[in-house]
């Protein structure tokens, strides 16, 4: 049975955050599906992460494509990832079922914390995902650095 990380971005952006996320990820030997709502993000997303950093290369993909399957990190709306992930990363409020979390390896929910609306959000995903049995961890990176805050 996995677990849902709540990661609370408060001083660097998603586009910062979720490559050094996704590189742990892979490091673990996992395949991550990337889920977002909105299409133009998910492929804002996709170009933000082909200018990532010089020293490193995160092979990825855009849902839609001829090989959906073989990516180890697919960007996608769907809750149905081609590439049978282990991860999901769910940002922009993105929707994660219990079930979800309870047969993969890991589920993380990346929120704004500048935006009112998205922790709102993330608190009534936190209530219902814990109300339904899963274990969850809320990181906040508000010192500097990122931290353990809450755990059930």
């Amino acid at each position: 049975m996995g677990a849902v990380y709540f990661y609370h971005l408060t001083r660097r952006p998603l586009q910062d955050t979720l490559p050094v996320l996704l590189e742990k990820a892979r490091g673990a030997g996992w395949r991550i599906a990337v889920r977002g709502q909105m299409q133009d993000r998910m492929a804002w997303l996709d170009e933000s992460l082909w200018q990532g950093a010089d020293d490193s290369f995160l092979a990825h993909g855009l849902a839609g494509g001829p090989h959906d399957a073989l990516q180890p990190v697919l960007l996608t709306t769907s809750q149905e990832a081609a590439n049978a992930p282990d991860c999901v990363m769910a940002v922009d409020g993105a929707e994660v079922q219990a079930e979800e979390v309870q047969s993969l390896a890991r589920v993380c929910i990346l929120f704004d914390g500048t935006d009112p609306q998205a922790v709102q959000q993330a608190r009534g995903q936190w209530k219902a995902l814990t109300d339904a049995g899963c274990s969850a961890q809320y990181w906040s990176e508000e010192s500097g650095r990122w931290e353990k805050k809450a755990e059930t």
